[in-house]
């Protein structure tokens, strides 16, 4: 395929639907809202100027941003540390699995905001606080993936491995764990937005400490500052949109062309 039809093929449409929302936006901000009104919805113009054409705002974003993704990625780590060790640990006696899952659902049915007054009470309003809404957020799709992922492997395989006497560090590490590749990175770009969006959460109702986006949205959201709000709040979307496209190349690395990720 040639440059410019891959370009016409794939970049293209994006490029298009991007023009058509900054028309509809410019739409609202000029049409349907009135003068003093506009603040709802600044011009997208605007908010280049304030949010990120001006150095000194376009610092303090960038700085609060770079806390919000420190706090994601610690945030993520744990939640992939735990997701894996439950995962494994529920793959390999299907009692752990009927005893855990259960509860694994409950946690991840009950709303975030009602356990921040709790996390606040236990853990203070500081960055410990952030982390724990990142990986109760994130903890659920790896467990899920992961546990879909290992339990995958065909049933011939198994009992190929059975002949042989493997033992089960050997299934795992050579049947289970390749066949799960897939749906662990499935898990993962999951879960990496989430730990954005904990990281935000955290932020925006744990005040204290080094300054997060979340803080910077709850500040400019109180002003009626509303270019500086947009530009916080597209910096926050950026970064959900690189980790996405960080953990999708890293499965393309990683998984290779030997499994369909669709």
């Amino acid at each position: 395929m040639s440059t410019l039809s891959n370009f016409k093929r794939n970049i293209l449409p994006g490029i298009v639907f991007g023009v058509f929302i900054l028309a509809v936006w410019y739409f609202i901000s000029y049409v349907m809202l009135e003068p003093s009104k506009r603040f709802l919805l600044v011009p997208p113009h605007d908010v280049w100027t304030a949010g990120f054409a001006d150095p000194e705002v376009l610092i303090v974003l960038l700085q609060s941003l770079w806390s919000s993704t420190r706090v994601a990625v610690i945030g993520l780590l744990i939640s992939t540390a735990i997701g894996f060790s439950i995962a494994i640990a529920m793959s390999q006696t299907p009692l752990i699995e009927r005893a855990l899952f259960p509860y694994m659902v409950a946690l991840q049915a009950i709303p975030i905001l009602a356990l921040v007054p709790l996390i606040s009470f236990w853990a203070g309003f500081g960055q410990t606080s952030r982390i724990i809404v990142c990986v109760l957020i994130s903890l659920f799709p790896i467990i899920v993936n992961t546990l879909f992922g290992l339990q995958s492997a065909k049933a011939g395989a198994h009992d190929l491995f059975t002949l042989h006497n493997a033992n089960r560090w050997v299934r795992l590490r050579k049947l289970m764990f390749p066949a799960a590749l897939p749906a662990i990175f499935a898990g993962l770009r999951i879960s990496a937005g989430l730990s954005v969006v904990g990281a935000i959460v955290g932020d925006f109702f744990f005040a204290r400490g080094e300054v997060g986006i979340g803080q910077m949205i709850r500040q400019y959201s109180s002003e009626l500052a509303g270019a500086e709000l947009f530009a916080a709040i597209i910096l926050s979307s950026a970064l959900g949109v690189s980790v996405f496209l960080v953990f999708g190349w890293m499965s393309k690395l990683f998984v290779g062309k030997w499994a369909d990720t669709q």
